[in-house]
């Protein structure tokens, strides 16, 4: 499942920009590369292949991500009702700690200090999407079992 808030569209749109306004760096820096004579012992111009065949798969990536995202309208969903772009409260059960947690459809690492970003397709994600206000929610961490209310949605 590929969705994503209209904020991370926008973002990995311009993530995608840069990268396509990039190609004309990196096929200059190859050219100049090049120019310097021997290929097998060139390491400006296996580095510049490298940066390029990079940037190259991240569009591919970038590129597909889009066309297969579903673009969430939050004007459309309950209040009551975690999906993807909420921002939760929760209490671990078993030691009363109160966090902040996101829910992306892909990570951004823009939240804020106090929040916690999970995808949509991480344990923790898989476990709060659909979950309401006053859930207790379950979810298979590597070092086991983690119980959390869901507390509020903000």
């Amino acid at each position: 499942m590929n969705i994503i808030t209209a904020d991370e569209k926008a973002h990995l749109e311009g993530k995608l920009e840069v990268l396509k306004a990039k190609r004309i760096e990196l096929s200059k820096r190859i050219a100049d590369a090049r120019e310097l004579g021997d290929l097998k012992e060139n390491a400006e111009y296996h580095a510049a292949r490298e940066d390029q065949g990079l940037d190259e798969a991240e569009i591919r990536r970038l590129e597909e991500r889009l066309e297969t995202a579903q673009v969430v309208d939050s004007s459309h969903l309950p209040s009551d009702v975690v999906f993807i772009g909420a921002t939760v409260r929760l209490r671990d059960v078993k030691y009363g700690d109160l966090e902040l947690f996101s829910l992306v459809g892909e990570a951004t690492g823009r939240a804020p200090e106090d929040v916690t970003e999970v995808t949509a397709s991480s344990p923790m994600g898989e476990a709060l999407l659909k979950a309401r206000i006053g859930e207790t929610i379950r979810v298979d961490a590597p070092r086991g079992e983690i119980r959390f209310e869901v507390v509020e949605i903000l």
